[in-house]
């Protein structure tokens, strides 16, 4: 299955400590695949050095770029559906182009692109998620 994982997701999982940490062990043991674009890397490596460090930026960025299950897709359509944060678009429109089956987010800014008819997202929380990945 293809997923894109917003960054507040990803911050939430490195953590062994971490109540999310199962999705990086998800990940670990290829439960899914990570799709990521060259804008998602760069806002992973901004917002992990901004909470975490530089060192913590560079080890996940290394990971996400040798593991076995990390697709890589570039959109060439700006859909613009994210309204409260045109910021967020490039993770709808990752997902559009890759044909994702799930976009993980707890950014309620997605929450209006859940009722859209067209294009169709599974638009979940991380919760939700977990649901679906270790039922």
């Amino acid at each position: 299955m293809r997923v894109i994982i917003d960054t507040n997701c990803l911050l939430a999982s490195i953590y062994p400590s971490s109540i999310h940490y199962w999705l990086y062990t998800a990940f670990k043991m290829e439960y899914f695949d990570w799709v990521i674009s060259n804008e998602v890397l760069l806002e992973y490596e901004e917002k992990l050095e901004e909470r975490y460090s530089a060192q913590t930026a560079h080890l996940v960025l290394n990971i996400l770029s040798v593991a076995p299950n990390v697709i890589q897709s570039e959109p060439f359509f700006r859909w613009n559906l994210v309204e409260n944060d045109a910021d967020d678009n490039k993770f709808v429109d990752l997902a559009i182009a890759s044909n994702a089956d799930y976009l993980v987010t707890n950014d309620k800014d997605f929450n209006p692109i859940k009722k859209m008819d067209f294009p169709k997202l599974n638009i979940v929380s991380i919760g939700e998620f977990k649901k679906i990945v270790l039922p």
